[in-house]
């Protein structure tokens, strides 16, 4: 199979736009993917309250991670319709598209009218909006994390895919900090009333930055060349599947952690804090935007390790300390202390940090080029489907249906056992040049 020098492309794109400039625009860009795309799971009690109205309020909150969830199974049909266009027509239309309608679907969330005015309209369509969201998703992150490894060194090229997923963390920690002040500023009747609507509306404040900021990139030096050799392919897809499947399953295997794990550890961990350890939603959300804060702090640290001693020692590390450490983080984030609380669930989270900052830089190596933003995308979105995007309602229900409150940290370890097995069956792709085709 033909290889080219990804140092020669990176060269290239240094001409034309620098690596700032290309780090800065899929950031910002998962930045608002991730704000818009968690603000949802932040704000469950809330919605569950306003959208989901029953008279047991687990029921209800069933409810709205049930809708969480269908999200999830939204993204790998965007993954592959964005995978097409990405592969086809360029990296930069397929992001600057995701964006565009991820802003629309989180705005007119912040327009419904709740379950009181429209009933289960109001739930249907909050449905619909949350679907959108998910199938918009599905082409972000894989698609940005190519965009950014194509123009990288290949010397530093997990450190620099590393910060691109720095973004999906600072997504969520900006609406996690949002959430928090919300809960900081208005009562709990105003949020009820009105307030819950401005997380949802600052989409449109974000979104166009982060549209203005794409919409002045190139597209990278690996598609450029693809497209003026005319080897693009007609069906990316049916590429990916005849020639790099074996690729795929094992993309989708290792992503368990850094998918079903990361879910637990921010977004359901929330919810654990208030529901199980008895805090408020003030310490819950605080908790939460700290170890976000972390984690940001760790993936370019472990995208370092991983370029200096490579990527399956970083991925072992981190998936084997999730597996000895899962339970009695769980145990700590069950009692009744603050600190215990924050302690447990940051260092849940720097876990799965540690084997984010080196897996995408991983799947890349995997790929070919013509395949490579399908490829990512259909696998990172399996993952999402499955462990990610349920996670928070398999937690909710472990819980209903054992009485065990440590039954989230039993999936946690699931998630973790998976990808810590999945990396005796990878090879080791440090240093490798990026394959064309």
């Amino acid at each position: 199979m033909a290889r080219a020098e990804s140092t020669e492309g990176s060269s290239v794109a240094t001409e034309r736009q620098s690596t700032t400039k290309v780090i800065r625009a899929a950031i910002v860009g998962t930045v608002v993917e991730y704000y818009d795309f968690g603000i949802y799971g932040y704000m469950a009690t809330t919605i569950a309250a306003l959208f989901f109205v029953s008279h047991d309020p687990n029921a209800a909150l069933l409810g709205t991670f049930a809708a969480f969830a269908v999200a999830f199974f939204l993204r790998v049909p965007g993954g592959i319709f964005f995978g097409h266009i990405g592969d086809k027509y360029g990296r930069k239309n397929a992001l600057s598209w995701t964006i565009l309608l991820m802003v629309l679907a989180t705005a007119g969330m912040g327009l419904l009218p709740t379950y009181a005015t429209l009933g289960v309209w109001a739930t249907s369509i909050l449905v619909l909006a949350r679907c959108l969201q998910g199938f918009a998703a599905g082409g972000e992150l894989g698609g940005a994390n190519a965009f950014v490894s194509e123009s990288a060194p290949k010397r530093w090229r997990a450190t620099q895919t590393s910060m691109v997923n720095t973004g999906t963390y600072l997504g969520s920690l900006a609406a996690s900090l949002m959430a928090l002040g919300l809960t900081s500023v208005f009562s709990h009747e105003q949020i009820l009333e009105w307030a819950w609507r401005i997380p949802f509306l600052l989409s449109l404040l974000i979104g166009g930055i982060g549209i203005w900021i794409r919409s002045q990139m190139e597209d990278t030096p690996q598609f450029e060349e693809l497209q003026d050799k005319g080897e693009t392919k007609k069906l990316p897809i049916r590429e990916l599947l005849s020639t790099s499947g074996g690729s795929v399953v094992k993309i989708i295997l290792l992503g368990a952690l850094i998918t079903g794990g990361y879910y637990i550890a921010s977004v359901y961990a929330a919810t654990y804090l208030q529901t199980t350890g008895g805090h408020s939603s003030r310490v819950a959300f605080l908790s939460t935007s700290l170890a976000l804060v972390l984690g940001v702090i760790t993936l370019p640290i472990s995208g370092y390790m991983a370029d200096k001693y490579g990527r399956r020692p970083v991925l072992f590390a981190g998936s084997a300390a999730a597996v000895v450490l899962g339970i009695p983080m769980f145990m700590m984030m069950a009692g009744s202390g603050i600190w215990q609380a924050v302690v447990g669930q940051s260092v849940l989270f720097i876990c799965v940090s540690v084997v984010n900052g080196a897996s995408y830089v991983t799947y890349v190596e995997m790929l070919k080029a013509s395949v490579r933003y399908s490829g990512l995308a259909l696998g990172n979105n399996v993952t999402n489907m499955f462990l990610g995007g349920t996670a928070p309602f398999i937690a909710t229900y472990l819980i209903s249906l054992t009485g065990n409150s440590l039954a989230p940290a039993g999936y946690f370890v699931f998630c973790a056992v998976i990808t810590l097995v999945t990396v005796f069956f990878i090879k080791e792709t440090k240093g490798v040049e990026l394959q064309v085709d």
